[in-house]
């Protein structure tokens, strides 16, 4: 809580200086999710850019990739799908109850970025910001961006960053997401703070750069296992438990958590190669680059008592504690040249010491205490523009070590005309499961087990087909096969009485192919200040043993309307999202591992969510309302995220972003 106090006094008091001369919001037709170059303003005097005016192009974000964009104020139906807790498009994720918890999957992309095994506990993840994640920032001023939104009951959520310049070649930036909720169920807490700090450089001739980050973060919540008695309490739709904390739930002594801290760095020096004339690239040039990043992580799961849900325990209070230590380093070189494109070939080294406690002896093996060694391997990339054609390619493959495998991808596009595009890309990788499928330790007996020599590499490959129209509309095709597929489930071979499924969760690998058709279209029909927005995504498995379970049919329409209001003051948009997934084997989720396992049993789904929203912009602030799952008030109790864990109820919630510059 420090921190946000700390730094909503830096963003208030650069929120008083950046009144005087903010930069206006585009007002000349249309407000769509792409950004169009704001009216200039005079600069200010003694500034360094004092002769240029300033324009919001002139405020860059650069991605992990060094791709570039600029700061985005406007108001669009993107931006409504994005303003939620992971800031991001969650149309392939079913939410729980509060935020921070687990989000069920509805579709899934078995695509790697990195060819190492994480720690596991990917449940618990989707908040953490990855090296992957991180944004860099170019400012002509100070600018601040900060998003508010309250949560359920007892909280808010808050993320904030503020960047700045010493000087035109070195910016910094600032920021911290936190937030807690209490939740409507019993024991249903759940908090969070990501902190980071970036640095961006680039010399005056702009031969050397580097970027650096350093990011700490913490995420903890309550975990009380679901339901003890839905059908009586939840889905009977007793007005007695209208108010869900009146609701029983499975235990209320158990919490688990996620810290982790990282200290990254990138920096490239251009040994030869002029520059054009006309822009930033180079004729022909050759870079050197060096990349390093170091993080901690650790999963922890404590109870203050053993519970017959999970089975027997070595102990009489739960501590389970899984650590990761891991160093990465790699050294490159890129031949850019404005006929061949640009090739760049690497060389990576990485350390891991994923480790328990100790060493534990079960009845039937020896588990060990951690999994420690080095990787090495090497890779190249490849691109090239040649007229409409853009050209991509990456490859790595393994040298030394046990864990990781192989990497390639190679995408292609094609414009066609400024109103169509074709893109083809191929995917294929080999690693090892995370750390949690082949080693893990628990005070819990059953939740102890080494698969290091009985596991093998998991396998994908995905050809992917992208046609973008802005007639037609998006269509995306994507085909995947999967080897030795790796998942969590409870042990077939145990007798396992109704109810008791968490006491036997184990790690299992399919030895089978399993085969996955996803097809995605998105479509907006316009017809004056109305629009339809439409997404509709359909999936098939073709599998040997049901082991993967996805919904076959996902679509979300938004019905809304746009206009200016007040004299053009305001921007509004104001319409109802229908959403709905149809019935499937859902995941089920297991709060000792911080994972979701396969389960067989029931069946999920078939319910529409119907949320109403109202959000306006005025000048570089965008307010939202929003009536989430406002049907839940009249029809049935049957909405679930996940076995046990029911859906958020109607509740209204009101947030805000603003931009301040300086």
């Amino acid at each position: 809580m420090r921190y946000i106090v700390t730094l909503l006094i830096v963003f208030f008091s650069q929120a008083i200086n950046a009144q005087d001369n903010p930069i206006p919001p585009s007002r000349d037709g249309d407000d769509s999710e792409v950004d169009r170059p704001t009216k200039n303003i005079p600069p200010k005097k003694n500034r360094e850019v004092a002769t240029q005016e300033i324009t919001i192009k002139d405020y860059k974000i650069i991605g992990y990739e060094r791709d570039t964009t600029f700061l985005d104020t406007t108001i669009s139906i993107q931006k409504e799908y994005k303003y939620n807790f992971l800031r991001r498009d969650d149309f392939e994720l079913m939410p729980f109850a509060n935020v921070g918890q687990p989000y069920n999957k509805l579709g899934v992309n078995f695509d790697q970025r990195d060819m190492y095994p994480k720690i596991g506990a990917s449940a618990k993840h989707y908040n953490y910001m990855e090296a992957r994640d991180v944004k860099y920032y170019n400012v002509a001023t100070p600018m601040s961006d900060l998003m508010f939104k309250t949560t359920f009951e007892q909280g808010q959520l808050l993320d904030a960053l503020l960047a700045f310049n010493t000087s035109r070649r070195l910016n910094f930036s600032l920021g911290y997401k936190g937030f807690r909720s209490l939740g409507k169920y019993q024991y249903n807490e759940a908090e969070s703070g990501n902190f980071k700090l970036t640095s961006n450089y680039q010399t005056k001739d702009e031969r050397y750069s580097l970027r650096a980050h350093i990011a700490a973060q913490n995420m903890e919540s309550e975990e009380n296992g679901g339901l003890a008695n839905k059908e009586l309490q939840f889905e009977s739709g007793d007005s007695e438990f209208t108010d869900r904390s009146r609701i029983d739930v499975l235990f209320s002594d158990a919490t688990n958590r996620v810290l982790g801290k990282r200290y990254y760095m990138d920096h490239r020096y251009v040994l030869f190669g002029k520059k054009r004339d006309t822009g930033q690239a180079r004729t022909t040039s050759l870079t050197l680059g060096h990349d390093f990043s170091y993080e901690t992580k650790y999963y922890q799961y404590k109870q203050s008592g053993q519970n017959d849900y999970f089975g027997d325990s070595f102990e009489t209070a739960i501590s389970d504690k899984s650590s990761l230590k891991t160093t990465f380093n790699q050294l490159s070189a890129q031949f850019a040249n404005k006929t061949l494109g640009v090739l760049t070939g690497h060389i990576n080294h990485y350390h891991y010491n994923y480790f328990f406690n100790s060493v534990l002896q079960t009845e039937t093996q020896l588990i060990q205490s951690q999994l420690s060694g080095e990787e090495i391997a090497v890779g190249a990339k490849y691109v090239k523009k040649i007229g409409g054609f853009q050209l991509n390619g990456s490859a790595q493959a393994n040298v030394s070590g046990d864990l990781s495998g192989s990497l390639l991808d190679a995408f292609a596009s094609y414009d066609i005309n400024k109103n169509n595009k074709l893109k083809f890309s191929v995917h294929s990788s080999s690693r090892m499961p995370d750390f949690n499928f082949l080693l893990y330790q628990s005070d819990y007996q059953n939740y102890n087990w080494q698969h290091t020599d009985d596991f093998n590499k998991q396998n994908n490959i995905g050809f992917q087909f992208n046609l973008e129209s802005s007639v037609l509309g998006d269509v995306m095709a994507k085909y995947t096969s999967l080897d030795n597929y790796t998942y969590f489930a409870s042990d077939p071979s145990a007798t396992i009485e109704e109810g008791s499924e968490q006491a036997f969760i184990k790690p299992f690998q399919e030895g089978n192919a399993i085969d996955l058709i996803k097809i995605k279209y998105a479509k907006e029909f316009k017809w004056k200040g109305f629009a339809l927005n439409n997404t509709v995504m359909y999936q098939n498995v073709s599998q040997t043993n049901d082991v993967l379970h996805v919904p076959e049919l996902v679509t979300r329409n938004t019905l809304y309307f746009s206009s200016f209001v007040f004299k053009k003051a305001m921007y509004l948009q104001t319409g109802v999202t229908f959403k709905y997934f149809t019935a499937y084997k859902a995941d089920a989720y297991n709060p000792v591992l911080g994972e979701f396992y396969s389960q067989s049993q029931e069946e999920l789904g078939g319910f529409p969510m119907l949320d109403f929203f109202i959000n306006a912009r005025v000048q570089q602030t965008r307010i939202f309302l929003k009536a989430e799952h406002f049907n839940s008030a009249f029809t049935e109790n049957n909405f679930y995220s996940a076995p046990n864990y029911p859906y958020r109820d109607f509740v209204i919630r009101f947030g805000l972003v603003w931009n301040f510059f300086s």
